[in-house]
């Protein structure tokens, strides 16, 4: 029984405590801490994420407003927003991405068997980043141009489930191939990036590993082709090739063969080039892979619309890498929430609920239910209907 507790408090149930405490210890986040601990922290900071704040000073009058309510959300009291700022600017950002980490984690292994619009049976993951636009002379430690501040949020998206698995994040200036360098990657495992990832010694090293990558072939490419291998032109596959590096330089950098596939899109009849170091793979399923990975941008312009990560509520590295990491970890509960609550609904319309029903105290699952709550009245047969003149 739920009776007497919010559906905030019900959600929070879902935010596995032991290892959130275990990385506040790994960094000492509550040393010294007398009047907001990093779990009222994460707290506060998801409630502004669910119900869309824009501003510390938002989420102060807000909090105050729900009065004797907020008792019972699990949240002890009223947070000045200096309290809330000063908590933001200093306490280690790497608390709240460790423990994103443990959410997906948990996310990875429930939805490790969720299909994904390619007849594949292995992992496949969707590389890219978005660019968040910042003002120059409130956030000058993230300079991207002369007169422009942003940073870049590396996104790495398990495509069965459609939640990141890693997520880096760096000042604006930092060219999206640079993070092949961090990633480590599975063998067997499928990469999915666009031709801006496309660096054949950063390649070579995904392919020395063991993994996959699909990608497309930019303009000026240039190969010698080896192999020419039957097309399926009724799938819209113009030709599958086997070919080599054709630069001195290029051929130095990925010595061994690559496959390139040639698409048209029966819908928008785009004309797309495909470079893989996959062989058994049907081309068409190739194609397949391709095309799954919008569900990046999706993501980028779900997390940008519906969560708070375009006005931050500090100005320093820490506060912002903070406010991310904590929008992503509420991305990835909610998630979980749907998996474990076995709901149908999409994430958008989970959190349209429960921007409005946190303060309810309700069983979580039936403020998510779609279906009326009280029984329909039977009609009356001695209602008497109006005639149409």
């Amino acid at each position: 029984m739920q009776e007497g507790r919010s559906v905030f408090s019900q959600l929070m149930d879902f935010v596995p405590r032991y290892e959130f405490d275990k990385c506040v210890d790994r960094y000492g986040g509550d040393k010294h801490v007398r009047r907001l601990s990093c779990y009222g922290q994460f707290q506060i900071m998801g409630f502004a994420q669910l119900t869309y704040r824009e501003s510390l000073r938002d989420i102060e009058a807000c909090l105050k407003a729900v009065g004797p309510k907020l008792y019972h959300t699990g949240i002890r009291r009223p947070v000045p927003r200096s309290t809330l700022a000063e908590a933001n600017e200093k306490r280690d950002w790497r608390i709240f991405g460790d423990f994103a980490r443990v959410l997906i984690a948990q996310a990875t292994r429930l939805y490790a068997d969720e299909p994904f619009g390619a007849d594949l049976q292995g992992v496949a993951y969707a590389l890219d980043s978005t660019t968040i636009d910042l003002c120059l002379a409130l956030f000058p430690w993230a300079k991207f141009r002369k007169t422009k501040a942003a940073v870049k949020m590396h996104t790495l998206l398990d495509l069965r489930g459609n939640f990141p698995t890693l997520v880096v994040i760096t000042p604006g200036k930092i060219h999206d191939v640079n993070v092949l360098d961090d990633l480590v990657f599975e063998p067997g495992a499928f990469y999915v990036m666009d031709r801006g990832y496309v660096d054949f010694g950063r390649l070579f090293r995904v392919h020395r590993t063991g993994a996959f990558f699909v990608t497309r072939a930019k303009c000026n490419f240039q190969f010698r082709r080896r192999y020419s291998a039957p097309a399926d032109k009724a799938a819209g596959i113009r030709f599958d090739q086997t070919v080599v590096l054709g630069g001195s330089l290029s051929r130095k950098q990925y010595p061994d063969a690559l496959r390139r596939i040639g698409y048209v899109d029966a819908d928008t009849g785009k004309r797309l080039v495909f470079l893989t170091n996959n062989f058994t793979l049907p081309a068409i399923v190739v194609a397949q892979l391709y095309r799954c990975r919008w569900q990046v941008e999706l993501f980028f312009k779900w997390i940008k619309q519906h969560l708070r990560i375009k006005a931050f509520y500090g100005t320093s590295d820490n506060a912002v890498k903070t406010q991310i990491w904590i929008a992503i970890s509420m991305y990835v509960l909610i998630a979980l929430l749907r998996k474990r609550l076995k709901l149908a609904h999409s994430p958008y319309t989970i959190l349209q609920i429960l921007s409005i029903t946190l303060f309810e105290k309700t069983p979580i699952l039936q403020a998510l239910s779609l279906a009326p709550r009280f029984p329909q009245m039977p009609d009356d047969e001695n209602q008497l209907y109006l005639q149409g003149f």
